[in-house]
């Protein structure tokens, strides 16, 4: 590794703090949400070959603690008269705290933006999902049958307040198995070898399968699918049109987050010094010039820019 000045490999080692994992904040004005802070997390698995493993950072964002459920789609319907769901007078899944599903993707778009939220990116997604362990399931890194609903092991979906024990490490719930739940990105299988690191968003289209059309993400498993689509990295697929395996079809919403401006220069200063300390120059210069765009008379991050252009140059 290169050396680097005292002052820098200092800040390097103190950087740890800052990027120490950070418990779940409760938004105060946003009822029944999660607030996930601004942070990195390694995005993907090797459990399947379009889970390749990489490094993401988000911003700040609000996530829902619970899936859609019945009772909340019910005051969308009236709201709005929106096109009721397949599988709504099924009495196995139309009870009021059950998950809302026989939704597609264009449906659950729809209801967020009447709540004034959005669907959560796949990053955000799997972020609140793994927690600030980065957890292979919501609760951990092994599988036991009493803190998910999949595999046909109940019959029918649970109440969306259901498995406590089974929730995320920012508290989240049914983050496994219940019902898949469409998030905002389309589906491409190799995006994780081009994706950016910073707030991806997704392919510009998805991937066309059997001349069906492109298809969305799907997140999470369902009360149907077996054990192997729990773990919290793992991808499957639909037309967005589509609500086909529409009785495990669900969702929930997201919406960024309001940031302090203060921290989030802090964090792009930080985040500079270790791509340094990794030899990630061009990902270095990208975090300094944020930074700087923020703070130009910063005598600190000038010089640090001048570390990185320094090495790039050589």
């Amino acid at each position: 590794m290169t050396n680097l000045p005292t002052s820098v490999t200092t800040t390097l080692l103190a950087s740890t703090l800052l990027f120490a994992p950070l418990g779940s904040v409760f938004a105060e004005d946003n009822e029944h949400m999660t607030l996930i802070p601004r942070g990195e997390f390694t995005m993907g698995s090797q459990e399947h070959g379009d889970e390749k493993p990489h490094q993401v950072v988000l911003d700040a964002y609000h996530i829902d603690k619970f899936e859609v459920s019945n009772k909340d789609y019910r005051e969308f319907l009236k709201a709005t008269g929106h096109t009721a769901p397949a599988y709504w007078d099924d009495p196995r899944l139309n009870k009021p705290e059950q998950p809302v599903v026989g939704v597609n993707w264009y449906d659950s778009s729809k209801f967020c933006e009447w709540k004034g939220k959005r669907l959560p990116t796949e990053a955000e997604w799997e972020r609140g999902a793994k927690g600030p362990r980065g957890s292979h399931y919501p609760w951990g890194h092994k599988l036991t049958k009493d803190k998910a609903n999949y595999g046909q092991n109940v019959g029918k979906t649970s109440p969306v307040d259901s498995y406590p024990q089974g929730a995320s490490d920012y508290g989240l719930y049914n983050m496994a198995g219940n019902v898949f739940e469409w998030v905002s990105d389309w589906y491409d299988p190799n995006y994780y070898h081009v994706s950016p690191a910073m707030n991806p968003q997704g392919p510009a289209t998805g991937i066309d399968f059997a001349n069906q059309g492109a298809v969305k993400v799907l997140k999470g498993g369902s009360w149907l699918a077996p054990a192997s689509s729990l773990h919290t990295s793992h991808r499957f697929w639909n037309q967005p049109e589509n609500n086909s395996y529409g009785v495990g079809l669900g969702f929930r919403c997201a919406k960024s987050a309001s940031s302090d401006s203060r921290q989030d220069i802090q964090y792009d200063f930080m985040h500079a010094l270790i791509s340094m300390g990794k030899e990630e120059w061009k990902d270095a210069l990208q975090s300094i010039d944020k930074a700087l765009k923020s703070d130009s008379e910063n005598v600190e991050y000038q010089q640090t820019r001048e570390l990185i252009m320094k090495q790039m140059n050589q």
